[in-house]
């Protein structure tokens, strides 16, 4: 007769070889996971998306491995909230990170709406900075399972300020963390080398390597060595995001294949597409020379919309002219919510179980990955953990998907960014079906919601509003709208009670010429600002300077004390050199000459510029002089902190 150890062991035995026998993954073999995602790549910027000038040979190889779903969609147009979604499976409303602050030092956890002020039709949304530890991540959740974790590339969903914080990677489930760059928020300073962006100095690599290459190459050293247990690899590549600048050959192989009749010519944008389809196909050798192709899930996606606007950057090839991509026949792109801000290439590989070669007209958003990977390696959710994505494992197997709808809430932007990005409004959507409705937060003159209808499947570019024809389905939709925010507990952008009184009490426009001499009455708009050298305008609080002469600047009082920061927001179409000028208190009677810092602008997209002042005692004037170019420059706000008090301007 057995021992009952013996009994025990042999049950178990029985057990482990029944599981075998159903199919049921082990822990020993559970499949490995490789996640790509692309930063800012469009829906058809890959040549198995429809393309027709860019150059994906790796990317066509993987989607002819697996399938392709052609109807998904971010959680958000922009990156750390799609992020955010895809690591806590929940949507964006429901975490707080709206907006791809997260680079940010101002720790803020917790949802609230934005002060505004006169010029801002809406009060939008404070975004949270950070993905709060309280979420049990997608890497916890594996992690726990005995799968070695490790994140490579952008992160931009919080860094460390003390050793109490846990915001970084390694904090949030992965055991390694490459190049280890969280307060990076895209490759600033480019993606050759040596890269400005990364603060290792032990990550060096040859002048013009590509980043893409030396992350993928460490990517492809951990699968290799992770080989004989589960890996989960997050590749989050920092292409295509801005800055605007790639290999010179690459660039010149695309300039002879480019045809201005197609809506995608930029050789520049090709090139960086390519580079990113070099790292890729460095981590599918990977998996096929560790020998583990049989057992690996991949997923390719991008975390928001390609950028179809003209690069506002200067690069030394000169494509700033050009748009860097086309979404077509989605309109719009990144920071919009129409479709080609949420509609993304995603591509699932599932061996054994998905058909090579398939095409899944599914319903499938971001916050779906969370359930659907951890059911593809037989794993479950914790029974506490929230979560509002999907299992779609059955859904890429064919079977029925559990979504008929998607939700979008992006409660940021105003009518003045929209003119640049049409969509950029602060606003939510919801498509159940074929039909989507957007709702743009207080957009009517009367300050209002205004709602936008479209038939996805008759009018794919959305330029048929059919919301006054179909009101009964619009209050249906909306109904769906207004069910998911309350459930999300959304912030929810409204009417803003003091637009446009500022300007009314003055009777004049926010416009205005600096003068030599003035009073803040001369300045609407400008919050006590005085501009100098500058002609200007302030518009949904965005002010807006033109410079007139070699020194160009706004000035104020300080209010602060010695040593200071000033931050602001600022945006201009071409790259220039300032600095922040600053006078102590009693300066004028003791006819000492002023103090200066120099700070650079990149040009193009929104930066934000932190400038620190060796001031010394009480500040009295502070000037803030912008580049003396013939571009305007825009400026969102202005902060400046001293010891013990700040003081912020919202345009």
């Amino acid at each position: 007769m057995k021992s009952i150890p013996a009994l025990l062991t042999a049950l178990s035995l029985s057990l482990i070889a029944a599981l075998h026998a159903a199919g049921e993954p082990t822990a020993a073999r559970r499949p490995n996971v490789l996640f790509i995602l692309a930063d800012d790549l469009g829906a058809h910027d890959l040549r198995c998306f429809g393309s027709t000038y860019h150059e994906t040979p790796h990317l066509d190889a993987l989607a002819a491995r697996g399938v392709k779903m052609t109807q998904a969609y971010a959680a958000s147009p922009l990156c750390s909230p799609t992020r955010s979604s895809i690591l806590a499976g929940v949507y964006p409303a429901r975490s707080g990170i709206t907006a791809p602050v997260c680079h940010l030092p101002q720790i803020q956890l917790e949802k609230q709406l934005a002060g505004g002020n006169p010029n801002t039709r809406a009060l939008n949304a404070n975004s949270v900075t950070r993905l709060k530890s309280e979420y049990f991540t997608l890497a916890e959740s594996l992690h726990e399972a005995g799968y070695a974790t490790a994140h490579f590339g952008k992160w931009h969903l919080g860094h460390n300020l003390s050793p109490s914080d846990h915001y970084e990677p390694k904090d949030q489930g992965f055991d390694l963390d490459f190049p280890h760059a969280p307060k990076a928020a895209g490759p600033g300073g480019g993606y050759l080398a040596p890269w400005k962006f990364i603060t290792d100095p032990a990550i060096t690599a040859a002048a013009g390597t590509h980043i893409e290459d030396r992350m993928s190459e460490e990517a492809a050293k951990f699968i290799r060595t992770h080989k004989d247990q589960p890996f989960f690899v997050n590749y989050w590549a920092y292409s295509v995001h801005s800055p605007w600048n790639a290999r010179k050959d690459y660039i010149e192989h695309f300039k002879r294949t480019a045809d201005l009749k197609n809506p995608q010519h930029n050789p520049l944008y090709a090139a960086m597409v390519h580079s990113l389809d070099d790292g890729v196909g460095r981590l599918l050798q990977a998996i096929d020379d560790a020998g583990v192709a049989d057992n690996t899930i991949i997923v390719f996606f991008s975390d928001n919309g390609g950028w179809a606007y003209r690069p506002r950057a200067t690069d030394p090839e000169g494509f700033t002219d050009q748009p860097a991509t086309s979404n077509l026949p989605q309109r719009s792109g990144k920071a919009s919510l129409y479709d080609g801000g949420t509609r993304e290439p995603c591509i699932v590989v599932w061996p054994g179980k998905v058909k090579p070669g398939t095409v899944n007209d599914a319903l499938f958003q971001s916050t779906d990955f969370y359930p659907t990977l951890l059911s593809m390696v037989g794993l479950k959710p914790h029974a506490d953990v929230k979560l509002d994505g999907f299992d779609q494992s059955g859904t890429l197997l064919g079977q029925p998907s559990p979504r008929d709808r998607v939700f979008c809430h992006f409660p940021h932007g105003s009518p003045n960014q929209a003119v640049e990005i049409p969509g950029f409004l602060p606003g939510t959507y919801v498509r159940r079906g074929d039909w989507k409705l957007i709702r743009f937060y207080a957009d009517n003159d009367d300050g209002s919601d205004r709602f936008e209808l479209y038939d996805l499947k008759h009018d794919v570019g959305e330029s048929k509003n059919l919301a006054a024809n179909r009101p009964e389905l619009v209050r249906e939709l909306n109904a769906l709208i207004n069910g998911f925010l309350q459930d999300t507990a959304a912030v929810v952008p409204v009417r803003n009670p003091t637009y446009g009184q500022a300007i009314a009490a003055r009777g004049t426009k926010a416009t205005g010429k600096a003068s030599a001499k003035g009073t803040d009455d001369e300045f609407p708009g400008l919050q006590g600002w005085k501009a100098r050298g500058v002609e200007y305008s302030v518009k949904e609080g965005v002010a807006t300077l033109t410079p007139k002469n070699n020194a160009p600047f706004l000035g104020a009082s300080a209010g602060v004390s010695g040593p200071a920061t000033v931050t602001f927001r600022v945006r201009t179409a071409r790259p220039g050199a300032a600095q922040i000028e600053w006078l102590n208190l009693n300066a004028g009677k003791q006819g000492a000459k002023p103090h200066s810092v120099p700070y650079t602008l990149n040009g193009g997209d929104w930066q934000e510029v932190k400038v620190n002042l060796p001031a010394t005692g009480a500040l009295g004037v502070i000037r803030l002089y912008v580049p003396a170019l013939p571009q305007p420059v825009e400026i969102d706000w202005i902060e400046v902190q001293g010891a013990g008090a700040k003081k912020r301007w919202d345009f």
